[in-house]
């Protein structure tokens, strides 16, 4: 078991050196600490999915997957990159890549505005953070008084 943990940690932290240098060189601090954080997660599952296949294949797919739940591919949004510049900077194809980063979605359930892998700015722009459900209906929680408004922010912040 010890040995196992050590091959992990050893392809963990070689997995976050390939996605930071990726992060330094088209993104920014933003995506290194989310492809770091799901790097983390994904050493913590009972069969540590990147102890086979290329490294450069699972980080290429952890960028891929991050970015597509957070509009990297959106010309209009910043930071920017193409399937094909992770691809080329990892030295992989892109149906790989896209194969993968759909294996690591399907995995954590990655969608879009995701609590723990979303951008900052994806965060502060969801349309959909200021919406509860009272008494079975979908309110918008501007039209709530202030002291709900308090009642549910602070049962939000005991969640995380």
């Amino acid at each position: 078991m010890v040995k196992n943990e050590v091959l992990i940690k050893g392809k963990m932290q070689e997995l976050i050196e390939k996605t930071t240098g990726f992060c330094e060189a088209y993104l920014d601090a933003d995506y290194e600490q989310l492809c770091e954080n799901l790097i983390q997660k994904m050493s913590r599952k009972r069969t540590t999915p990147f102890l086979s296949g290329r490294l450069e294949i699972w980080a290429a797919a952890i960028v891929y997957a991050i970015g597509s739940i957070n509009f990297l591919f959106d010309k209009s949004f910043r930071p920017y990159a193409t399937a094909g510049d992770i691809s080329r900077h990892f030295g992989t194809t892109k149906s790989s890549t896209s194969q993968k980063a759909k294996v690591i979605r399907d995995m954590f359930g990655l969608n879009y505005w995701d609590k723990e892998f979303s951008t900052g700015h994806m965060k502060e722009t969801n349309p959909f953070s200021n919406i509860v459900m009272v008494n079975g209906l979908i309110v918008d929680k501007k039209f709530l008084s202030p002291e709900i408004q308090e009642i549910i922010d602070d049962k939000e912040n005991r969640k995380k």
